[in-house]
């Protein structure tokens, strides 16, 4: 593989966000640790490599999904906050299509093999997901392209808020907690899409998508992030009856972040301002998952 071709490929992954994919799986497993008392480093290797190799052909299904409207957009500064090199590898021809579809089908595998070593009905319960988030996936990125209400990000974006909810279902039960977490990372997820969106806003005007900007212009985006910010703060306060004292202030900490960047899109309610915001709703993800996994053990 020549310097061009690794270039793409590590764009196509957005490789140097690779390490919060596990970081998130593994949230919910240590809660599961902790409820139900199995922990097993042999099986945090495990979930750590489902939840990367998963969560990366989820990214790569994303691409080759929206292929042929990516090749419309105009502004790089979005595309270059998530991938090092600042391209679109599969829309600009730089990986052939075919070729991101067997990347696709290779990552899925590895991960449902993965999975299959889990102790049942915990596979059972992965692999669903996983199933479950793919189809999410390809929904919402079709049903984007022609919707008069945000039914694809409604929808669509279940798919990220059970990531960590199937952490938790490798080594717990579909029980209170897993419902729990997952009302507190709904809120969230449809958050941080919004401030997605809002930085792609003139992309996402060029590829004809009808995402939350579309829709409702760049003040109606800001009270969409606004008002999923305090309904995650809502959750968040339910959410932390099930956790310990280091988590709890994890959850202080990120949230904090989060009305920053709420703060941040509210006043300038932009693509730069969103642009701005992205770090704040990406570390506050880092500070909820590693304040989790840090309460096992502390």
């Amino acid at each position: 593989m020549n310097g061009r071709a690794l270039r793409a490929y590590i764009d196509l992954l957005r490789l140097h966000f690779a390490f919060a994919w596990p970081l998130l799986f593994c949230s919910g497993l240590f809660l599961a640790f902790g409820a139900y008392r199995n922990f097993s480093w042999d099986y945090v290797l495990v979930a750590a490599l489902i939840g990367l190799v998963g969560f990366e052909a989820g990214m790569v299904l994303n691409d080759y999904v929206d292929r042929v409207h990516d090749t419309r957009d105009v502004d790089r500064r979005f595309t270059r906050y998530w991938r090092v090199f600042g391209t679109r590898p599969v829309a600009e021809g730089l990986i052939a299509p075919r070729r991101a579809l067997l990347l696709v089908a290779v990552l899925a595998t590895i991960a449902l093999a993965l999975i299959l070593t889990l102790p049942f009905p915990h596979s059972l319960f992965v692999a669903a997901l996983m199933g479950y988030a793919y189809a999410a996936e390809v929904f919402y990125q079709v049903k984007k392209r022609s919707q008069r209400l945000p039914i694809a990000q409604l929808l669509g974006r279940t798919d990220f808020a059970l990531f960590p909810v199937a952490g938790y279902l490798a080594a717990g039960m579909p029980d209170s907690t897993a419902l729990l977490y997952f009302l507190f990372f709904y809120p969230y997820a449809q958050a941080h899409l919004g401030a997605n969106d809002l930085a792609d806003l003139k992309n996402d005007l060029a590829r004809g998508m009808k995402t939350i900007p579309v829709l409702y212009g760049t003040e109606g985006t800001a009270l969409w992030i606004a008002g999923f910010t305090v309904l995650h703060g809502i959750a968040a306060l339910f959410f932390a009856g099930v956790l310990g004292l280091l988590a709890r202030a994890a959850l202080v900490g990120g949230f904090v972040l989060l009305l920053v960047a709420s703060g941040i899109i509210l006043r300038g309610r932009t693509p730069g301002a969103a642009m701005r915001a992205l770090p704040c709703f990406h570390v506050a993800m880092m500070v909820y998952a590693g304040g989790i996994i840090a309460d096992f053990f502390f």
